[in-house]
């Protein structure tokens, strides 16, 4: 992976996080309805760290669930190696409520449809809000996010890379060439 530039560092990666979690708040006149869902793998880090910080502000737990879509997306069938295929973790309620979905890059719009097919499986809630890290442009589905830390226009030679303490031992973003095949 040859990385071009390294677009977000952990001091601002924070204040991204906070910001966001500001945001949810304002638009939302609180925490009243809202649940948190993240989706695997690191949009759940990211939807834990909103968790803290609405937490800090709120003083106040609200719902957090974990989202796998993989056998919601409409590439599963079409690959070739077998798919990791983890367990959703949602144990309460998602009708009448306002959902909270993060994710860290938002790029064609078809996990996020995914993501939207499962939730309505599991009930009917209020509203959906997305949440990204990462928009980096090129959607096939007609998806927006409510809330983005940063819009970075990339070409399809180009990916997002993000990495997080919980997984990758520290918090950035990079811009990177897709390696030739």
């Amino acid at each position: 992976m040859a990385v071009k530039a390294k677009i977000i560092d952990e001091q601002n990666f924070e204040r991204i996080i906070t910001r966001i979690s500001h945001e949810i708040l304002e638009k939302n006149k609180g925490s009243k309805t809202l649940v948190l869902l993240g989706m695997k793998t690191r949009g759940e880090f990211l939807a834990k760290r909103i968790f803290t910080k609405i937490k800090e502000i709120e003083n106040i737990e609200i719902p957090f669930g974990i989202l796998d879509v993989t056998l919601y997306r409409d590439d599963f069938r079409m690959r070739l190696k077998q798919p990791q295929v983890s367990v959703s973790d949602i144990t309460f309620d998602l009708n009448e409520k306002d959902i909270i979905l993060v994710d860290d890059v938002l790029y064609t719009g078809r996990t996020v449809r995914s993501a939207l097919d499962a939730i309505m499986d599991m009930g009917r809630p209020n509203t959906i809000q997305l949440v990204v890290l990462i928009d980096r442009g090129h959607r096939e589905l007609p998806i927006k996010a409510d809330y983005v830390g940063k819009n970075i226009p990339t070409s399809i030679d180009e990916e997002i890379k993000v990495k997080m303490k919980e997984k990758d031992g520290e918090d950035s973003v990079y811009l990177v060439d897709v390696e030739e095949k």
